[in-house]
């Protein structure tokens, strides 16, 4: 490919990629809390479903090596697979707000909410294959700073929609009739990210290993840098996903002494930190492409082993926004990280498959994680659970130990190369002969 096609490529690319990035922005608000909030308001739904509810991206990671796997067996381009699954989210939303039934709004949200999820292998792929390796960190930011600032927008607005107060059900008075508004307007943005993602140039996916669906698990077994990578991401990750619906019970449960408002908790645990990770992100990109991935993600640790237990450890509104801040700060540097480190050590050809295993063990701990941190809270204050998953944080980061050392030993010798090289040639050019090429 010629360098200008090349540049075409990646510019069409990030054009389309902000579209779909707006529209999902408006999606992570119904992941997040608008599908839980009409869940809860207009059809009165119980633990269970309410639980399958907010599994729904977690599933979807889980079940991404099968979608990977189907699109490599139908030898679809990561564009069109990508495209088709969001076109069937977007469906799902359409047949909910038509049916208004508890089970038909269940598994219509959890269908869609997967459907946004495990096509992400599929995206990193595209990513890998369309941005150049200098500016893949800055570009995939650029874009997420418009996700982020989409979804603060549609949140304020989403709010209004529904702010009226709750109704007797889904049949009842305006207040709840609306909430089919609100399903149409996901529709709409799941449908539109299909549009953009389907203008994305890609290439159909290598079939030249054995086609099963977690064929990908080999390279942990084969690359210990994947393999260490993945126990530090799993121990960190873990942690994070355990304490993150703890911060809306450690403000608003009486309980625990705080008992703050909905204002409130909104404004500490979704305006602070997505205000920090907007205006971060785009930093967090360049250091993406600037720095050794091993020493970024042990800073990332770092951060957010101090957020955590900076926001659990206070009482106070000055405590509680700082934790906020520096929380918002690592998420913004998490977002994309965890989005693009296997672009840094997975060959060109399985990108995709390194991903999946990647979102597979998401997946798990997005499942398992609030079930074990609801059962601790029970008994365990959240400031102790918070020194806890601090303290599993900064342990993740031995197993990254390794592959900091290692990289630290390879810029040294390439230094050493490079001076070396540099000393023939300018001894070659003392003695009057020209330079060896």
């Amino acid at each position: 490919m010629t360098a200008s096609a090349s540049s075409e490529r990646a510019r069409l690319t990030f054009r389309m990629e902000r579209w779909r990035s707006m529209a999902g922005g408006v999606i992570e608000t119904a992941a997040n809390t608008f599908l839980l909030l009409i869940a809860t308001r207009v059809f009165d739904l119980g633990p269970w479903a309410k639980a399958l509810i907010a599994a729904g991206t977690s599933v979807g990671l889980l079940i991404s090596p099968l979608v990977v796997n189907g699109a490599r067996a139908l030898r679809l381009s990561p564009s069109r697979a990508v495209s088709s699954l969001l076109g069937l989210g977007g469906a799902s939303c359409v047949v909910v707000g038509l049916v208004p039934h508890g089970a038909v709004y269940t598994a219509g949200c959890v269908l869609a909410l997967l459907t946004s999820t495990c096509a992400i292998p599929l995206m990193t792929q595209i990513y890998h294959d369309n941005y150049p390796a200098d500016q893949r960190g800055r570009l995939y930011s650029s874009a997420f700073m418009v996700r982020i600032a989409s979804a603060l927008a549609f949140g304020w607005i989403g709010g209004q929609i529904l702010g009226s107060g709750p109704g007797p059900g889904p049949g009842g008075s305006p207040a709840t009739e609306r909430w089919r508004w609100m399903l149409g307007l996901f529709a709409l943005a799941f449908l539109a990210a299909a549009a953009a993602v389907r203008r994305i140039p890609s290439r159909p996916l290598d079939t030249g290993s054995a086609l099963h669906p977690l064929q990908g698990l080999r390279f942990v077994r084969e690359d210990p840098v994947f393999r260490n990578a993945l126990a530090a991401w799993m121990l960190m990750g873990f942690a994070n996903l355990a304490m993150l619906p703890i911060r809306v019970e450690y403000l608003g449960n009486p309980r625990f002494g705080l008992g703050l408002g909905a204002a409130q908790i909104a404004w500490l645990t979704l305006v602070i930190p997505n205000a920090a990770r907007w205006i971060m992100s785009p930093v967090w990109g360049r250091l993406f492409d600037r720095m050794d991935f091993f020493r970024l993600r042990a800073t990332l640790n770092a951060g957010f082993a101090i957020g955590i237990a900076t926001f659990f450890m206070s009482d106070t509104p000055t405590g509680l926004m700082l934790g906020a801040v520096v929380y918002g700060i690592s998420t913004a540097g998490g977002d994309v990280a965890w989005g693009l480190w296997v672009t840094k050590i997975a060959p060109p050809d399985h990108v995709t498959d390194y991903m999946a295993v990647h979102t597979f063990a998401t997946g798990i701990r997005g499942v398992l994680a609030p079930l074990c941190a609801f059962h601790a809270v029970q008994s365990l204050a959240p400031a102790t659970m918070g020194w806890i998953a601090a303290a599993m944080i900064v342990g993740a980061c031995g197993f990254l130990v390794p592959e900091i050392r290692a990289s630290g030993a390879r810029r040294a010798r390439e230094r050493a190369a490079t001076a070396g090289a540099a000393a023939r040639v300018a001894a070659e050019a003392g003695n009057g002969k020209p330079p060896l090429r």
